[in-house]
């Protein structure tokens, strides 16, 4: 059987508080967001157009218009499966809370994996909706970020949410 390789709609989203972000959804879902401004790419195929405004929107509305919760399907298929148990942790964090690395840890069945929680946390192919940047040091402080901003992108994030953590 013959799989249908999978195509992306890539889109930009130009002005947020971390600066542009390039959105891929594929025909599952959400599949990345990356830091900074790539190549749109638009395949003509409705579906995934419709979930690219749809991504677009969303963020534009947690960035500007409160929105809390993203609706948005998740592509998960290119996760190995402890990352994508550790990640759907993450995403179920609600809006202006916070958890440790450790937490996630104990959450996920893996006792003392904290450090194993930083680095797929490092990793996170879908930032901001699945909100990595919830996830603080046993300390309470902040401890890496993946955007150019680094840890002070982070604590913007988490001040959008109601949240002050120094960097």
């Amino acid at each position: 059987m013959d799989m249908e390789p999978i195509r992306y709609e890539v889109r930009v989203l130009e002005k947020t508080r971390v600066g542009p972000l390039t959105i891929y959804v594929s025909n599952a879902g959400l599949a990345k967001i990356a830091f900074g401004k790539q190549t749109e790419v638009h395949t003509g195929d409705a579906r995934l157009e419709k979930l690219a405004a749809q991504a677009v929107q969303e963020l534009t509305e947690y960035f500007y218009a409160g929105r809390r919760v993203f609706t948005l399907p998740i592509d998960w298929r290119a996760m190995q499966p402890y990352q994508e148990k550790v990640l759907r942790a993450c995403y179920a964090i609600p809006y202006g809370q916070t958890r440790t690395y450790g937490d996630l840890a104990r959450q996920t069945g893996s006792l003392g994996s904290a450090r194993a929680v930083g680095g797929i946390m490092a990793s996170n192919p879908i930032s901001i909706v699945i909100p990595c940047h919830r996830v603080v040091g046993t300390d309470g402080k902040l401890h890496g970020y993946g955007s150019p901003g680094g840890v002070e992108d982070k604590a913007q994030l988490l001040a959008l949410e109601g949240q002050r953590i120094v960097a």
